[in-house]
């Protein structure tokens, strides 16, 4: 049910910022709206997710009103610090946004749209497992105005699902990117790559698939083993293998170079588009520190600096949107320095880079070598700026250290 809240100060009922947090009224403003409910909990997943279990006074039929009750409180805590915003994306994530009714996310987004309003040609995406999209669904998104479905295709693999313990039907992933085309939506694949038993050549088998169906964009993810999941305990237990670095190594420089040749150019380390026009703005404007506010259980919120996240479990933000409380669990302020560092952090993953100016004195000394170990692009960096090579994307932590020691 997802890995524990960050440790921070108390949030008040109100929700109200402090006085000291400044907010920029000519900076982007997105939300995320998190859908926290699932069918089966894939063994790999630490999301704050629900199985119908699991929920214990919490109601699906209910979620869609309690949303719209932080939107509310979100308007009145914003508008006492100055002008609202128009939201420029709107992201549902999940969980399985499109186990809800899509009548409930079309009413969610009537409630942003009310609150803030929508910018102008606004990203409004939707995450949808492919056995939940029908073209009745896809269409009703589409009129309420989605314009972005992500599709959770994972693997094009059987066995490779299996051990990820996806359940759709991979005939249903075109059946899914069909729907959302004739809709006229933008198509995004996310796929999954070091899944135990998985090789190379399935490896392959999926990003073929993925680039048959022509979508506007991919991420591809590596597996990565998180602490308290099925998949963890089954490792631990020598049930299954440990992914291994290696191989998913290769599996990336694989996807790099199918999906290069396919005509999608890479902006973030996981993240390939066809054009500029195709990058996911929502996940950008987290890369490069903007504002957006999420709602829903265990959902973190980030406005002039400060940040905030919610309480996890359904129930417990039930009652607090009953009571009229924020459903706040805690913040905090980071100070410019710690803002400073997350900035290297988050923006040397994406293909603009980080100015090496923003490198602490030891990292400014430190290009040199990341540029002989073709970490980082030489030229870029003559011109002030860390972009990493395909190798650095590989190890971009390390870069990152390099960068900040």
């Amino acid at each position: 049910m997802g890995s524990a809240l960050p440790l921070g100060d108390p949030a008040p009922p109100d929700g109200r910022l402090p006085a000291d947090v400044h907010i920029d009224p000519v900076s982007d403003f997105g939300v995320y709206l998190h859908v926290p409910f699932c069918r089966v909990r894939c063994g790999y997943c630490d999301f704050n997710t629900y199985t119908a279990t699991e929920l214990r006074g919490a109601r699906q039929d209910a979620y869609a009103d309690e949303v719209l009750r932080e939107i509310a409180l979100s308007k009145d805590v914003l508008g006492d610090r100055g002008p609202l915003r128009p939201a420029q994306t709107v992201f549902f994530g999940g969980g399985t946004p499109t186990l809800l009714p899509p009548g409930d996310l079309a009413r969610m987004l009537d409630g942003v749209r009310a609150a803030f309003d929508l910018a102008p040609g606004a990203e409004v995406t939707v995450e949808a497992n492919p056995d939940t999209m029908t073209d009745a669904v896809a269409q009703t998104l589409a009129d309420a105005g989605v314009t972005r479905l992500s599709v959770g295709m994972q693997s094009a693999v059987p066995h490779v699902l299996a051990a990820l313990d996806r359940t759709h039907d991979p005939a249903n992933i075109a059946t899914a990117v069909a729907a959302a085309r004739r809709a006229g939506l933008a198509v995004s694949l996310d796929l999954i790559y070091g899944a135990p038993g998985e090789t190379l050549e399935d490896w392959r088998t999926s990003l073929e698939t993925a680039i048959a169906l022509q979508p506007d964009h991919v991420s591809a993810y590596a597996l990565i083993v998180e602490e308290g999941t099925k998949l963890e305990r089954q490792i631990r237990r020598g049930e299954v293998p440990a992914p291994d670095d290696d191989l998913q190594a290769d599996m990336y420089e694989l996807a790099d170079e199918l999906l290069g040749a396919a005509g999608y150019g890479w902006y973030e380390v996981s993240n390939w588009a066809t054009g500029g026009a195709q990058r996911s703005r929502h996940n950008m404007s987290y890369w490069r520190g903007q504002d957006w506010w999420g709602y829903g259980p265990g959902a973190h919120s980030h406005v002039g600096g400060l940040r905030w996240w919610n309480v996890k479990h359904p129930a417990a933000y039930a009652q607090r949107m009953a009571a009229g409380q924020s459903p706040a669990a805690g913040r905090e302020l980071p100070d410019a320095e710690a803002r400073r560092l997350e900035a290297i952090l988050l923006q040397s993953r994406i293909v603009d880079g980080v100015p090496v100016s923003e490198a602490t004195p030891e990292g400014r000394r430190a290009v040199a070598s990341l540029i002989a170990d073709g970490l980082i692009d030489g030229a870029a960096a003559i011109g002030g700026t860390v972009v990493l090579t395909r190798r650095g994307r590989l190890l971009a932590d390390a870069v990152v250290r390099a960068l900040t020691v």
